[in-house]
């Protein structure tokens, strides 16, 4: 197993750099710059004035010495300084990112605790009305857009009800609370957000958990299993249940790049103060330094949930981790 991870942990590296030159390019290469943004609410500006920002932000030398600079700082985990406000990127980043790692982690438990049990119950009573339900609720969850259901969902419980908080983190005289009273003022903040951030992912996930079950419950040892006698919650939970999260354990591992970047949709309409909402208002004034550290952070993340999800595949099936050893 061992030599699964390190393997796995070789290829990354290719992997992240390769992302960080299509990254590099697509950025530097769309329309607009950092003068530009800048400039645009002055028409005096001068050519003098322009050309100095762009010699003060390097980017007057040509695209692949930016990006050999920039890799070379990177190296060293400096992501350079932020064009809009001066500070150092990496201190950005390291402010937003609880609040986004919180929000996913949460959206991910809640994905497995609630679409694992309805795959299963709509495999093991197929055609049942519970069945058409789920599957009616699955095609509602996946054709609903997220900015949409956001939109609806802070209208209904913050704006008609009033029971929930539609913007932020935390509210305004938090200060005056306790500890308990601030993690329960957070719970609140946290809970439309982590819903819509989960609503499209729980819907696949079912779906998924349902076909892996259908599948395994077919297979002639479960046939066998149960005329052993085994009672049904036994073949079900304890022999087609492993096999069944082969697949769903690698679809786990491939929605972290869908959740982190949801984040920047539902992040800018609550106005969470995530990495989402930072990297939505870097691409808005073209803070390249920001931007990169972003889109790095993310691929990393992403690659580590990949890992993951690999690790988690060699744990339910030996072959794996046999695989690895060789």
């Amino acid at each position: 197993m061992l030599g699964f991870i390190g393997k796995r942990l070789v290829q990354m590296v290719p992997i992240l750099l390769g992302i960080t030159i299509i990254t590099f390019a697509v950025v530097h290469l769309a329309p607009g710059s950092p003068v530009d943004v800048q400039t645009s609410m002055s028409l005096k500006t001068s050519a003098e004035a322009r050309a100095n920002l762009r010699k003060l932000y390097g980017l007057d030398k040509p695209l692949t010495t930016q990006y050999i600079e920039w890799l070379g700082r990177f190296v060293k985990l400096d992501f350079g300084k932020s064009f809009t406000d001066g500070r150092d990127v990496l201190h950005k980043i390291a402010e937003r990112i609880p609040v986004t790692l919180a929000i996913n982690v949460l959206s991910l438990i809640l994905i497995f605790i609630v679409a694992l049990p309805v795959g299963i119950l709509s495999a093991t009573k197929r055609y049942s009305l519970f069945d058409k339900i789920s599957t009616v609720l699955v095609f509602i969850g996946f054709s609903t857009p997220t900015f949409w259901l956001a939109l609806l969902l802070m209208i209904l419980f913050g704006v008609q009800l009033g029971i929930l908080p539609i913007s932020g983190i935390q509210s305004i005289d938090v200060s005056g609370l306790g500890p308990l009273g601030r993690l329960a003022d957070w719970g609140r903040h946290l809970i439309l957000p982590v819903f819509v951030s989960a609503f499209g992912g729980i819907a696949g996930l079912s779906r998924y958990s349902r076909s892996s079950m259908l599948d395994v419950i077919r297979q002639d040892y479960i046939r066998t299993a149960r005329a052993k006698g085994l009672p049904e919650s036994q073949v079900i939970w304890r022999h087609a249940l492993r096999n069944a999260l082969l697949p769903i354990v690698t679809i786990m591992g491939l929605s972290v790049p869908g959740l982190i970047g949801g984040g920047v949709i539902f992040e800018t309409i609550f106005s969470i103060p995530g990495m989402g909402q930072l990297y939505y208002q870097s691409v808005m004034s073209r803070d390249y330094p920001t931007i990169m550290g972003i889109m790095v952070i993310f691929a990393v993340l992403t690659l580590i949930g990949n890992l993951v999800a690999d690790i988690a595949y060699g744990l339910v099936d030996p072959r794996i981790r046999l695989g690895g050893q060789r």
